[in-house]
């Protein structure tokens, strides 16, 4: 197949055909991050870097199968500042739409969060379907998935496809939580890969500001959502703390060490020789493998980049917040799939009626 990977990040989508068994002719990435750039041109050395998106042209490619786009969310996001489609990023989706319009690839997908459904009341999220859908010629269907389905990470995202009529046709959606791809013994072995019971377990997800003595706290064995600050759940874990009493100390930001209040159980930060006499319970940050696992992705994917010819090891501040942008290498994976039973589907039927 011939593969345009949009706003590529460090190439779930593409991990995730390949894992499915496609194999590339043409491949091709847009990206502006130089870090997830040279991370992309690292792990996919055959690829073609045709640079930003809102210089590129129909004339450049030819005869193109699929083309995928997580375009930016920050606008969209729950977290954010919800600006929608006029945001500054979100808005780059125009781009792609435009794209998919000249060039009319057999299909596309789109994957955004959650809060494109509800940003601005809905009205953004149908303006986009009504944009695709106006290109002509596409079947659309999307659905809300979640990575927790295959690997212990709660991050809900929306896929929608798009299939050109009479090179493609619908059939991926509906995928429930129990399907038959997502059985058991995928998910044991994805959860067991994982290390989920000694690393997860030690993630705390809970906000710690304005708690009182009878807050309850929660530390799950699914990750919250990664984010692309080195966040878990819009926390650092390895520096925020479960904190009980107010903040009276420090220009009302933190009491001192000696002077903070933790939950009963014994959650602190890590201590120091210098205050031995605490209970030892220490937090910390996921690993970059960690959370290249809840990812979907081989271990250490993130380590290197191909900087101009230069092989180079990426900062890890760079890697967490290259993980926390990508799309879920196995969801894909599972979108592959289903694509590909559908082809071979369709193609039995032809032979049939031929016969």
């Amino acid at each position: 197949m011939k593969i345009i990977d949009l706003f590529s990040g460090i190439g779930g989508f593409s991990l995730g055909f390949q894992k499915a068994g496609y194999q590339f002719t043409e491949h091709y990435f847009s990206e502006i991050d130089k870090h997830a750039i040279a991370n992309y041109k690292y792990n996919f050395p055959h690829a073609k870097h045709i640079g930003d998106i809102t210089t590129l042209h129909e004339g450049d490619f030819t005869d193109i199968d699929i083309i995928t786009f997580g375009s930016p969310c920050q606008d969209f996001s729950l977290a954010g500042k919800r600006e929608g489609l006029k945001g500054a990023k979100s808005s780059l989706i125009q781009h792609a739409i435009a794209l998919i319009a000249d060039i009319r690839p057999s299909i596309f997908i789109w994957e955004n969060v959650k809060g494109a459904f509800s940003s601005n009341a809905g009205a953004d999220f149908w303006a986009i379907i009504q944009t695709l859908a106006n290109i002509g010629g596409y079947r659309l269907e999307f659905q809300l998935l979640n990575t927790n389905w295959l690997l212990p990470q709660n991050r809900e995202r929306i896929y929608l496809i798009g299939h050109l009529a009479g090179r493609s046709i619908p059939g991926v959606f509906p995928i429930g939580e129990n399907d038959k791809l997502l059985d058991r013994k995928t998910r044991k072995e994805n959860r067991k890969r994982t290390s989920i019971k000694t690393s997860l377990a030690r993630t705390i997800t809970s906000r710690y500001h304005k708690m009182g003595s009878n807050d309850t706290y929660i530390i799950p064995k699914v990750a919250a959502t990664l984010t692309g600050g080195g966040h878990s759940g819009g926390l650092h874990s390895d520096m925020t703390v479960i904190q009980l009493n107010p903040s009276t100390e420090s220009n009302g930001r933190q009491p001192y060490q000696q002077n903070r209040v933790f939950d009963e159980r014994g959650i602190s930060p890590a201590l120091t020789r210098h205050n031995s006499n605490y209970a030892i319970s220490r937090m910390r940050r996921l690993t970059e493998i960690e959370c290249e696992r809840l990812q979907g992705f081989p271990d250490n994917w993130t380590q290197y980049g191909n900087y101009d010819g230069t092989i180079k090891p990426i900062a890890k501040t760079q890697r967490y917040k290259l993980i926390g942008n990508a799309v879920t290498v196995d969801i894909v994976e599972m979108i592959a799939k289903r694509l590909k039973f559908i082809e071979n589907e369709k193609s039995t039927c032809n032979c049939i009626r031929r016969a």
